[in-house]
């Protein structure tokens, strides 16, 4: 009897697990598809990306900003424009909203020495991502769209959304991979990108899940 009884409760545990798992594919993989559905003709023109975390990728660095600037280009605010509506309509409706923890305009830069800069390249370029990922968060909270939402709603925008400099920290090589994983050299071009990121709580439960299991 003791023997069926812990068979019994690894079977169990066993099932919560494979539950655990289902339900955040489920919640990536409904997003994942609503995103590419909306933005699938939009993404060449923009030189951007969408990938199975729920990343969007802007990876046309001429497009962004200029060379140790943070003020956006013309051609990316035409982008936002276009993009930012259509993004934050996906991601407050009903279904969707309560699933997500967080949005991270995320700037990643080469690892290039500033001209002139005697500090660490890592510490002023983690100045200008930081500087680049907040003037697309105050460009983004000065667009009219704003206006249109209920004020539950835009204080909910106000909670999702935050403004990260990553430095070169999560660099990439010339295939899209991070330099760290791959060992490979930094591709300057990809590597000065504009990202955003949805956290979920589908991430939360299986961080939990993993924790729980180590």
């Amino acid at each position: 009897l003791l023997l069926m009884n812990a068979m019994l409760q690894v079977q169990e545990k066993a099932e919560q697990d494979e539950e655990i798992v289902r339900k955040y594919d489920k919640i990536k993989t409904q997003l994942y598809i609503d995103l590419q559905t909306e933005f699938k003709e939009d993404l060449t023109v923009w030189r951007a990306t969408i990938d199975s975390t729920l990343c969007i990728r802007f990876q046309e660095p001429s497009m962004l900003f200029d060379f140790d600037k943070d003020s956006l280009k013309p051609k990316f605010k035409e982008i936002l424009d276009e993009f930012l509506p259509k993004y934050i309509d996906i991601l407050i409706q009903d279904t969707l909203r309560h699933r997500i923890k967080e949005i991270r305009i995320e700037g990643h830069t080469d690892n290039l020495r500033f001209s002139g800069s005697n500090n660490d390249p890592f510490i002023d370029n983690a100045r200008l991502s930081q500087q680049r990922s907040l003037a697309v968060l105050k460009y983004l909270r000065e667009m009219t769209i704003i206006q249109k939402y209920t004020p539950e709603q835009q204080r909910m925008l106000e909670y999702w959304f935050t403004a990260n400099g990553l430095s070169y920290g999560k660099a990439l090589d010339k295939n899209g991979e991070y330099t760290f994983i791959s060992g490979k050299a930094i591709d300057k071009n990809l590597s000065r990108r504009v990202e955003f990121r949805i956290v979920t709580n589908g991430d939360e439960i299986l961080e939990n899940f993993v924790n729980q299991n180590k």
